[in-house]
């Protein structure tokens, strides 16, 4: 009897042992899950997040500037990086901050240049082919030199893209004058919203969407003292062989004045014929400017026909004979603007207002 109760209490022992260790087990296989699960926060985002999977994080596209932004963002780049020469006639240029140092070109009156670096006074300048040293006191910066930059230069309007359709209107279905083409360049006339500008297209009012187009200041550029030699020794070949022609020096330079004339001013009344001629010849006679109308005609950065080569081709095609006569008084002397020496289309700078054109 008493063996059998033994062996009761021994079976019980065991079952409860058992379930004991049961219990024990399940609750630690719902501890290591619940660790197992539960993630922190910072944790569960990096595996939501697909970007977490890339080293490479997204980056958000650049928005396309509209007209207005363009614009701003060169002004902003004018005031900031632009130098321009404060002389009544001509900057020299050097190869080094140094007064003794080689000149390696000229800055003229109202030319301007890129800020390089500044120290000690001097400032290194890109200006067209002309890099070199010019001395502080000679030349205005940031409010200034945009403020002098606007009154002499004017926009230039660039492509983003291949060609571009130069309408008659300013709507996707206008006519259209033309097309223009990835190197070329225009200038910019006057902002018609935000879709459309309009532009000096061969001397008719031509319109450009502004979704395929930029925009920079063009101001006059300085000449390296190569260019100058080469020119002044060009010069001299060109009068020696005209002397020894049937073409004098004088009706060459003539059909020259008359071709940029035509370039310039070929729609526009005699006056305005006339008064380009003028300018030509005022800076002829004026020494902040080389001395012949050749050289002035082609110096760096001064007439856009001369530099795309249009002059070229109209001097050797057909000049009307309003242009030749317009370029014949301007170099016996007659004038209708004074003794101005610059000139562009007529909009914000006062001067002398002849025909699409103001002289100053």
């Amino acid at each position: 009897m008493i063996q059998r109760k033994q062996l009761y209490f021994l079976c019980a022992a065991v079952v409860l042992f058992l379930t004991c260790f049961f219990l024990v087990s399940m609750r630690s296989q719902a501890a290591e899950k619940k660790e197992e699960y539960e993630f922190p926060v910072s944790g569960v985002a990096e595996v939501l997040d697909p970007s977490a999977l890339s080293n490479d994080a997204p980056v958000e596209e650049e928005k396309e500037l509209n007209i207005n932004q363009k614009f701003e963002n060169e002004k902003a780049r004018m005031e900031k990086e632009l130098a321009m020469a404060n002389v009544q006639n001509a900057l020299n240029i050097r190869a080094e901050a140094d007064e003794k140092s080689e000149k390696v070109g000229y800055l003229y009156k109202d030319c301007g240049g890129t800020i390089l670096e500044r120290k000690d006074g001097w400032t290194r300048i890109k200006s067209g082919n002309v890099i070199g040293w010019a001395k502080d006191e000679y030349l205005l910066f940031g409010e200034e030199a945009k403020a002098m930059a606007e009154d002499v230069g004017n926009w230039i309007v660039t492509l983003d893209v291949s060609a571009v359709r130069v309408r008659k209107e300013p709507s996707m279905d206008a006519e259209i004058y033309g097309l223009l083409a990835y190197d070329d360049s225009v200038e910019f006339i006057d902002e018609v919203n935000n879709s459309w500008i309009s532009v000096d297209y061969n001397d008719e009012v031509g319109y450009v969407n502004t979704d395929f187009i930029n925009v920079k200041f063009h101001i006059d550029e300085g000449e390296t003292m190569e260019v100058i030699k080469v020119r002044e020794q060009e010069e001299a070949e060109r009068k020696r062989k005209a002397n020894r022609g049937a073409v004098s020096a004088d009706a060459d330079e003539t059909r020259l004045l008359g071709a940029l004339i035509y370039c310039e001013a070929g729609n526009q009344p005699y006056e305005g014929k006339l008064g380009v001629g003028a300018v030509v010849m005022n800076r002829v006679r004026s020494g902040a400017y080389p001395n012949t109308i050749h050289a002035v005609i082609y110096a760096s950065g001064q007439f856009t026909p001369a530099m795309t080569g249009k002059v070229a081709r109209a001097y050797e095609g057909n000049v009307p004979e309003s242009c030749l006569q317009a370029a014949q008084a301007a170099i016996n002397g007659e004038t209708t603007i004074g003794d101005a020496t610059h000139f562009r289309r007529a909009g914000k700078h006062e001067g002398y207002v002849i025909g699409d054109h103001v002289f100053w």
